[in-house]
């Protein structure tokens, strides 16, 4: 029934995409680095910035919401109506990994989430010494997610790698799941 809703209420190709992480995971650098913009000047995000994207034929709307420890209580007033959740975890930050887990894993349980596909971007890809895909998948304990689909991807939001796949993955999903056409 969910999906029937969906469906009609997207009849227009009209994406809602919230895109979440822990500080300086590089969520703000790959939303500048999708829409072209410079990101040699990037700063913490102190609230949200809103980008529309035309990909595919669909209009994506991506929340690029702060990820700062004191910001994150506010992340469950941007939940409503996503389609997609980006995660963007940090490569590079072993040390934290446990806390990101945590932060996605208090994610999926929430009902106005419920329905949304899961895009897992490991930023940082491109750095020497990072943790590999199965590093990630294994701390985020990604394959006992069984309430979303789930994929994953490693990036670099410096270099622009695997950003347009994402969006493709993005885009196919809703085509898969959410659109009648």
């Amino acid at each position: 029934m969910l999906s029937i809703l969906r469906k009609a209420r997207l009849k227009d190709k009209e994406m809602r995409i919230l895109m979440l992480g822990l500080d300086n995971a590089g969520k703000t650098t790959i939303v500048k680095r999708i829409m072209n913009e410079d990101v040699n000047s990037v700063s913490p995000t102190l609230g949200f910035i809103i980008k529309t994207i035309d990909y595919d034929g669909y209009k994506l709307n991506i929340w690029d919401v702060g990820g700062q420890k004191t910001l994150r209580t506010y992340w469950k007033n941007y939940f409503e109506k996503t389609d997609t959740l980006i995660w963007v975890v940090d490569a590079t930050d072993r040390e934290r990994l446990d806390d990101c887990r945590q932060e996605l894993k208090g994610l999926l349980v929430q009902e106005r989430l419920m329905g949304a596909s899961l895009l897992v971007f490991k930023n940082k890809s491109d750095v020497r010494g990072c943790m590999n895909k199965d590093e990630i998948r294994e701390g985020l304990q990604l394959d006992s997610i069984r309430t979303h689909k789930w994929h994953i991807l490693p990036c670099s939001a410096m270099t622009g790698a695997n950003l347009q796949e994402g969006l493709q993955w993005v885009v196919q999903d809703a085509k898969d799941r959410l659109f009648l056409y």
